[in-house]
């Protein structure tokens, strides 16, 4: 190609292109056709025909399904607030019972009363659903944690290309600093959002600030590390982690149950999935599951603080030894301050915004 400028282009293009291409993916892949796959539910009755029941709903379900039986309701509430369940039948010859916790996933709760109103009917009975854990009345889907991780992301992935261009010429441990401060203000937002804006936390408000500063330090971190090793390759490196793979897999609109193997394995312990499951925790189920959740985000922090340190390192070690050390010094051999690098960072940060 002969036009340099065209060539310029054309080369900067292939990022937001890989970005569509990525985000078409993990959103259809991950949300178009939810459908169970082993869904944990329970059925209550430890006599005979209670088994007989519970094994024909399994063998009617297939892999749909994991059914097992429980001996009191009390028991099967417990399960649902543990979330080791997303349903449980109590049966009755006059009025056969649904347990659900939509809090945990509204639309998991939905799953299961269309695998059990059927069961019901053919029984000749209505079928009584009860919600043992529902979300607040200003939040009655219970995906307002969702758009709030949404929230908290973008500020938090946008500060990283902020950080990475605007703050080329600082050192690599003021940087850092800044990043821990922008997460600091980027989960106060959050915190403001949840509490007093949209009213999703009606208690434990400074529970919900402090995992959201977990989370959003993590990615902050995290970006303005990698920015040392891949320049603008950051933003759609930032962009896959905390977007596509991260969103799709937090459970903040279908539980693990209802997607495919691959976003379900992710939810186990990707930093979304800490998020929104530890809000849910402390917000709903009593701190149930919270200090899992908590060790995730910690865990994220901790690669954060890694691969900030390593930037630093690098940084320092391939600079010339006789000359000092200049605050904003790049493990890549391009040349400082050039119109090219310039434009090529500002291109970053307003992709990345």
């Amino acid at each position: 190609m002969r036009s340099p400028a065209l060539r310029h282009v054309l080369t900067h293009l292939i990022t937001p292109l890989l970005m569509c291409t990525g985000m078409g993916l993990a959103y259809m892949g991950a949300f178009v056709t939810p459908e169970p796959h082993h869904l944990p539910v329970a059925v209550v009755g430890t006599t005979p025909k209670a088994k007989v029941f519970a094994q024909t709903v399994k063998d009617t379900a297939g892999d749909r399904l994991d059914v097992r039986t429980v001996a009191t309701r009390a028991d099967a509430v417990g399960l649902l607030e543990s979330r080791e369940v997303t349903g449980a039948y109590v049966p009755g010859a006059a009025a056969p019972e649904l347990l659900v916790a939509s809090a945990a996933s509204d639309m998991g709760a939905t799953a299961v009363e269309k695998v059990f109103t059927p069961v019901a009917a053919e029984e000749g009975v209505p079928l009584k659903v009860t919600d043992v854990a529902a979300p607040v009345a200003d939040d009655p889907t219970g995906q307002g944690l969702f758009f709030l991780l949404i929230a908290v992301s973008i500020g938090s992935y946008a500060s990283v290309a902020a950080l990475g261009a605007a703050g080329a010429g600082l050192a690599m441990r003021v940087r850092a600093l800044l990043a821990v401060g922008v997460s600091a203000v980027v989960s106060g937002i959050g915190a403001v959002l949840a509490g007093p804006v949209f009213h999703l936390a009606h208690h434990d408000l400074a529970g919900v600030w402090g995992m959201a500063w977990l989370y959003s330090a993590g990615i902050l971190l995290i970006g303005v590390g990698l920015h040392t090793f891949l320049k603008r390759w950051t933003t759609l490196t930032m962009m896959v982690l905390f977007v596509m793979l991260n969103f799709t897999s937090s459970g903040g609109l279908f539980r693990p149950e209802l997607q495919n193997g691959f976003f379900g394995a992710l939810h186990a312990f990707w930093n979304g999935a800490g998020f929104v499951e530890g809000v849910r925790s402390l917000l709903y189920f009593g701190d149930d599951g919270l200090a899992r959740n908590v060790w995730t985000l910690a865990v994220w922090l901790l690669a954060g603080i890694m691969t900030t340190a390593a930037a630093a390192l690098c940084e320092r070690t391939r600079l010339p030894a006789s000359e000092p050390a200049p605050p904003a010094a790049e493990c890549a051999a391009r040349p400082a301050a050039t119109e090219q690098a310039a434009a090529e960072e500002e291109l970053e940060e307003t992709v990345g915004v």
